[in-house]
């Protein structure tokens, strides 16, 4: 079983009384983002210990995501900017600009440098896809793939996948941003959407995504995935979000219904 590792004196382990006197200093901002933490040298000399138990603590704080290691320079607090997820602005109209989505737009606005690498295939829909779409054995999907970057960092995954069959020869199939929305472009073929399912998952990343969002240890992600239906239920698109757990606050808006159901 998990928990915090306790000498034969009943005393927390070193190791853990490091990183504990560390997590502080970062809690309450004496270590504040991006500061250099002592190097390992001055930590056994402060705390007279060995250089394993000096890197059984940092590995702790790697391993809990407070802490990045920048070889040769040494470890540095982890600075977090998160990005605002706001699933329900989806249906917002767009575009707010011609040049830019709704993603560019927003994050520029914030004055930070934001672009996104697109990549369009056709394939075999994994199975909880092909499920969410009532696809038949044997029918193949879009999938636009997109890694979305804040400052020169991959902040999250957007993959959409649409039946082949509603999109074929779409401006969904070009590998670029869609100026006025895949979700319009989807109403534009008449498809369009009137409600979205939203699931949220939150666990550890895949091999592949750890590679995708250059994640470090100890860093979970959570899963959006929003289905897409139109006016007589049948299910269009499903959008799959992966947001590293370091990079993102998920902000939802509720409106109280009346007893009518009207907002």
């Amino acid at each position: 079983m998990g928990g915090m590792a306790v000498s034969r004196l009943g005393r927390a382990a070193m190791y853990q009384q490091i990183a504990d006197a560390l997590r502080a200093q970062i809690t309450d901002g004496t270590l504040p983002p991006g500061a250099k933490l002592p190097t390992e040298a001055e930590l056994r000399g402060e705390h007279g210990v060995s250089r394993e138990t000096v890197r059984k603590a940092l590995a702790l704080l790697l391993n809990e995501g407070l802490i990045v290691s920048a070889r040769p320079q040494g470890h540095f607090v982890r600075r977090r900017e998160p990005m605002v997820f706001r699933p329900q602005a989806e249906f917002r109209k767009r575009p707010y600009t011609p040049e830019m989505d709704a993603f560019m737009t927003e994050f520029s606005e914030e004055g930070r440098e934001p672009r996104q690498e697109i990549e369009v295939a056709i394939v075999e829909p994994p199975e909880d896809v092909a499920t969410r779409l009532r696809l038949r054995s044997g029918e193949l999907v879009a999938v636009r793939k997109r890694i979305r970057y804040l400052d020169g960092e991959p902040f999250n995954i957007n993959d959409s996948y649409f039946p082949l069959d509603l999109v074929r020869d779409s401006e969904i199939m070009r590998p670029e941003s869609i100026a006025k929305g895949a979700n319009e472009t989807l109403a534009d073929l008449g498809y369009r959407q009137v409600r979205a399912l939203d699931e949220l998952h939150v666990r550890m990343p895949t091999p592949d995504q750890v590679h995708r969002l250059d994640l470090g240890p100890g860093t979970p992600v959570a899963y959006h995935i929003a289905t897409g239906f139109t006016s007589d239920g049948r299910p269009v698109r499903v959008a799959v979000s992966v947001l590293p757990g370091d990079r993102h606050v998920v902000s939802y808006e509720r409106i109280r219904e009346d007893e009518n159901g009207d907002a």
